[in-house]
């Protein structure tokens, strides 16, 4: 698995992203079952409310290699300001347009 992770510009300040180092690593959150190497292509914000700039982001870790686009906890549960993003299905329903069908979507990374 090659994956490129999108998060949240609001958190930055706030987040590192150990957390989703940490769970590719360990393979829980999204990444429990997983049984490949995983490959870490690219972490990146979305560039900030509504989240219209992840669809280039996430294209561009695709022309990177990216298989799998994760959206990190951050924009669909909140952690850690315990804030979900209110764009955030439409975010993941345009990025899944723009990548297509073969790349993976996953909704949180823990």
């Amino acid at each position: 698995m090659k994956v490129g992770i999108i998060r949240c510009m609001q958190t930055e300040d706030f987040c590192p992203g150990s957390t989703d180092f940490k769970m590719i690593q360990m393979r829980k959150g999204a990444f429990e079952g997983v049984t490949e190497d995983i490959e870490i292509i690219g972490f990146i914000n979305c560039g900030g409310c509504p989240g219209k700039k992840s669809v280039l982001r996430a294209e561009e870790l695709v022309k990177r290699g990216a298989d799998t686009i994760a959206l990190a906890s951050c924009i669909q549960k909140g952690t850690p300001i315990g804030y979900p993003c209110p764009f955030a299905k439409r975010m993941k329903e345009i990025v899944k347009a723009a990548v297509g069908e073969e790349i993976t979507i996953l909704d949180y990374t823990h």
